[in-house]
């Protein structure tokens, strides 16, 4: 009895793997609804980590390091999740981002 469960089991871990399954998931989604759907898209320059008494003596004019390297891409982020990386430009007198690399879709969805 456990065998056939397993057996079960697998095989609709196969279809999952295969799409067969999230196949029709898909087809029943209304395009106009996913497309409607509001993302967050942010652009991260760099990071770093202070203490909090240092972070109680920045002032106007104080300069905050950042571990990232000049001339390295920036990432670009939606709803908190990396998707690629790019260099900023400037399109009629607001700033851009280029994108110069996209993180592949499956590995996007690998890391949700």
């Amino acid at each position: 009895m456990e065998n056939e469960e397993a057996v079960e089991e697998e095989i609709q871990t196969e279809e999952l793997a295969d799409g067969e399954s999230s196949g029709d998931v898909k087809a029943s989604i209304d395009p106009d609804i996913l497309q409607n759907i509001p993302v967050t898209i942010s652009v991260e320059v760099g990071r770093t980590s202070l203490k909090i008494k240092d972070l109680m003596r920045l002032t106007q004019g104080s300069v905050v390091e950042l571990e990232r390297l000049a001339g390295e891409p920036l990432d670009l982020f939606v709803n908190s999740t990396l998707v690629a990386q790019g260099e900023v430009v400037l399109v009629n007198d607001r700033y851009g981002v280029r994108l110069t690399s996209v993180v592949p879709a499956a590995e996007r969805i690998r890391n949700l």
